[in-house]
């Protein structure tokens, strides 16, 4: 079982499954006037694929065309130096406009590995106990449940908080359920939803098992402010991806008139009534059937794939953001143990022990995003983002970690040129 096979039912096919539930039943995007963009002849490309790793260019060539993607991108590091920084146009609509490898996409839940290496780095700093009661931090009331009173920050990191959304719902895409519980206008609010979600009890005992929980990650970001004194994104920002020398990423925004600029274009199939306001507008699920400012920590941020492989280099190197003793923590086994097949869900990441490596990846999805990220053996980074994802019909996305692992072992001569100075 490679990691993508192990991850993806967890997190990314149950992310879009809660998003299919919540609400009215999706309507086909042609019924708005939208359409498929006109597929191109070739894939068009921009940025830098070594020919010795033109296999690596091609796996991604053929993923694209086979699935109807437009826009993508693929970056690859190996030992710490960009070898590979690649973006993918397969359209000739002229809606889709060009991009570059520093084009930014939303990286959907590839944003939780960012907000756990904040909480880290707030613990290092000595201003935060992982161990400390969630309901204590932010005074949640634990009237409706006192077994909330045993949440803790690990138990958020680790998604063994108490929240399941196969039983719950995901909070993060309740939005008309929240407002008409609350008597509250769309759009809604952070505070709103843990208003609502601390009014009803948990669906097991804290620290008792795993569920994948967007809900767990939107407290988080919520600690990272309270213990900071700093807006969520300040914070990341000033003392995470500054140190890193990452200087693109920030939070996206819902609608596609508040796209950033080289942001990319998001595309689905699905559309739903919108959650901006009470008007029942069914609009294109990727602008407006969910909301990105709630989502910030746990699935908002925008990235390209080259600062997503920069950003993996915080574990690798001890003294940047992190110590080796708060990297030790993001990668240390949860109180439940492992999976069957011997990995485990760290903080915002996956984890699985290879002989003298502790691999790491992440999935995520969101109607519009498709994005993956794997720190491996032998040196090996690497991050690739797609325009859409995986809906009904649409041919399978999980073999794309596969697909990429079989490559590495037929690269005969990795290049030596570091391409980061030219992506900066």
């Amino acid at each position: 079982m490679t990691e993508n096979d192990l991850h993806l039912p967890l997190s990314n096919g149950l992310l879009r499954r809660g998003f299919l539930v919540a609400g009215a039943a999706a309507l086909s995007a042609l019924a708005l006037g939208s359409r498929r963009p006109a597929f191109a002849a070739t894939v068009q490309t921009a940025g830098v694929a070594p020919a010795a790793l033109a296999g690596f260019d091609n796996v991604l060539k053929t993923f694209i065309v086979e699935r109807g993607i437009s826009c993508a991108q693929l970056a690859i590091t190996k030992n710490g130096k960009l070898v590979l920084a690649r973006a993918y146009r397969y359209s000739d609509d002229p809606s889709v406009p060009k991009f570059t490898p520093t084009s930014l996409f939303r990286i959907a839940s590839l944003s939780k590995h960012i907000t756990a290496v904040a909480i880290m780095r707030l613990a290092q700093d000595g201003k935060l106990s992982l161990g400390a009661s969630v309901a204590g931090l932010l005074g949640l009331p634990t009237t409706a449940d006192a077994r909330l009173a045993n949440v803790t920050v690990w138990r958020l990191l680790q998604h063994t908080g108490g929240w399941d959304r196969d039983i719950s719902g995901d909070y993060l895409y309740m939005d008309h359920t929240i407002s008409t519980s609350l008597g509250v206008s769309l759009p809604i609010t952070r505070d709103h939803i843990v208003k609502y979600a601390s009014a009803r009890p948990l669906d097991f005992a804290p620290g008792s098992r795993y569920a994948y929980s967007n809900y767990g990650y939107l407290l988080l970001g919520l600690i990272v402010e309270k213990v900071s004194g700093l807006a969520y994104e300040t914070y990341v920002k000033q003392k995470i991806l500054a140190p890193a020398g990452i200087t693109r990423l920030r939070l996206g925004r819902t609608l596609k008139a508040q796209a950033a600029p080289g942001e990319v274009v998001y595309e689905s199939a699905q559309s739903k009534p919108t959650v901006t306001d009470a008007s029942g507008t069914v609009v294109p699920a990727p602008y407006g059937a969910f909301s990105m400012e709630n989502r910030g920590p746990g699935g908002g941020w925008l990235a390209s794939a080259v600062d997503l492989v920069r950003f993996a280099r915080i574990l690798d190197a001890p003294g940047t953001v992190l110590n080796a003793t708060s990297i030790g923590r993001m990668v240390a086994k949860p109180e439940i143990g492992v999976t069957e097949s011997g990995a485990w869900y760290g903080a915002g990441l996956w984890v699985r022990q290879v002989t003298g490596h502790l691999n790491t990846w992440h999935d995520g999805g969101l109607p519009g995003t498709y994005t993956y990220t794997a720190r491996l053996q032998n040196g090996f980074t690497y991050a690739a983002l797609f325009n859409r994802t995986e809906e009904s019909g649409s041919p399978d996305f999980n073999v794309l970690s596969p697909l990429i692992n079989a490559q590495i072992g037929k690269v005969t001569t990795w290049p030596t040129t570091d391409l980061f100075p030219r992506y900066a």
